[in-house]
């Protein structure tokens, strides 16, 4: 897919960073899959659609879902539904026989924000759909999501919820 391509390109630290988490994930998530999405151009910038990606401190993963039978599979992704960015889930998180996996999403913002502090950063924000939110609070994860995690409380120009957008804190120079 031409069109994918130079389109998944992230800050040196941030790239460590998700390469930490998913590893940890792995050991603490050992059935889960997940998918990252876009990112950035290597050399930044304007980054239609989106109006950040610009400095490769921006990410986006594609929500977890898992199928009727509970199973962890990946949202589909292609040129139809535009690499995933056009799927609308409906109010209660589920979209064409799969659902949500709000523990793999929680899991997964944990894994980020514990490995940018063992590498000296932070996560500045993170973009789901807030009405999607509270779902989140009823995770394993509830307590630190709460203490440590800004959620972006307000609705953003496109909806977030076939994917979360991660924006990472890190100084550049």
């Amino acid at each position: 897919m031409a069109r994918l391509a130079g389109r998944t390109y992230v800050h040196s630290e941030v790239r460590d960073i998700v390469v930490s988490a998913y590893k940890d994930l792995e050991i603490e998530q050992p059935t889960k899959v997940y998918k990252y999405a876009e990112t950035g151009f290597k050399d930044g910038g304007q980054f239609k659609p989106h109006k950040t990606h610009r400095n490769g401190l921006s990410v986006d993963f594609m929500t977890p879902v898992k199928d009727m039978n509970g199973k962890s599979v990946h949202l589909p992704t292609n040129v139809l539904n535009k690499l995933g960015y056009n799927i609308e889930l409906d109010a209660n998180g589920h979209y064409d026989g799969m659902y949500i996996d709000y523990e793999a999403i929680a899991a997964h913002v944990v894994a980020l924000h514990k490995q940018a502090k063992e590498h000296g950063h932070d996560l500045w924000r993170v973009i789901f759909d807030p009405k999607l939110q509270p779902n989140l609070y009823k995770t394993k994860c509830a307590q630190y999501l709460k203490e440590n995690i800004q959620f972006s409380k307000k609705r953003s120009w496109v909806r977030h919820d076939e994917h979360y957008h991660v924006d990472f804190a890190i100084p550049c120079k």
